[in-house]
């Protein structure tokens, strides 16, 4: 891949969208149909937003997309290199920038992208300075919902699964868990007295209560072991691997991240492939 290379050169222009009005349930199904983590949000063909998985598993219960979705999104132009791209992706902490070119949504650009691009450009320096040695693991019996609001408080969209030897055997991520969960509908029921606390002649075991029953949408994580839909077959990488070594392996297996460990295979940290953008960066 030569330097200087645009946004136009690797940015996908056959781009999953969602349209408003719509609903988490239509968002819910075309993530998981095409195997994504967010996409744009259009209106009269024009671009309002963006919604990811994260969106979904933040707001489990909201159904309306208009109020899911982020929005004014940060774009960027086709002609724009990619250099700026991958700073604007790790400034503003997100995976995908909508590429647009006079109010009109030319394609897309992802960190994957990027990383792709980055494999081809032989790149050697150590992957080591780019992994994040802190990480949140969690058990391979941990209910999967519980694993969920554990990423979600740590911040963090993939986990390294440990066994009771305390051995890295496998990763989770926020696809993971969206490809797991369901849209469960229930009925809830809401108590509303029509005493009021101030009204002296009524005690609190004498009110007259109404009982309102309502109905509830929600994306719900099962609270099955992680073990069961981690990812067990791990790719790895050593601390002194390439960039673009690296890069490749990501681009080839359609993963975010990879476990770095050590000549004996212990468990030194995780790759995330949007640290890997730094090494474009870094040689500027």
């Amino acid at each position: 891949m030569p330097k200087n290379t645009k946004v136009s050169d690797i940015m996908r222009t056959d781009v999953a969208f969602a349209t408003l009005p719509g609903s988490r349930d239509e968002v819910h199904t075309l993530l998981k149909s095409k195997k994504v983590s967010g996409v744009p949000v259009l209106k009269d063909g024009k671009l309002v937003g963006i919604v990811s998985r994260a969106n979904l598993l933040r707001n489990p219960e909201e159904e309306q997309l208009a109020l899911l979705m982020t929005r004014n999104p940060i774009v960027i132009d086709p002609d724009v290199d990619i250099t700026i791209a991958a700073k604007i992706l790790l400034d503003n902490n997100i995976r995908r920038l909508p590429v647009v070119k006079d109010d009109k949504l030319l394609g897309i650009i992802s960190v994957a992208d990027i990383v792709a691009s980055i494999a081809e450009m032989d790149i050697i320096d150590h992957v080591g300075q780019y992994v994040n040695p802190t990480v949140v693991p969690v058990w391979t019996d941990t209910p999967l919902n519980v694993a969920a609001r554990i990423m979600e408080l740590a911040k963090s969209k993939a986990a390294p699964v440990i066994d009771s030897s305390l051995e890295v055997v496998g990763i989770i991520t926020d696809r993971d868990i969206i490809n797991a969960s369901i849209i469960e509908d229930t009925v809830e029921m809401s108590d509303m007295s029509n005493g009021s606390d101030d009204d002296e002649w009524t005690w609190e075991s004498m009110r007259d209560t109404m009982s309102i029953y309502y109905s509830v949408s929600r994306v719900k994580v099962p609270d099955i072991p992680v073990k069961d839909v981690m990812v067990a077959d791990l790719v790895k990488a050593a601390y002194i691997s390439g960039v673009s070594e690296c890069a490749l392996k990501m681009k080839r297996n359609k993963i975010d991240q990879i476990p770095v460990v050590n000549a004996n295979q212990k468990f030194l940290g995780l790759l995330r492939d949007r640290n890997l953008m730094k090494a474009i960066i870094d040689q500027e």
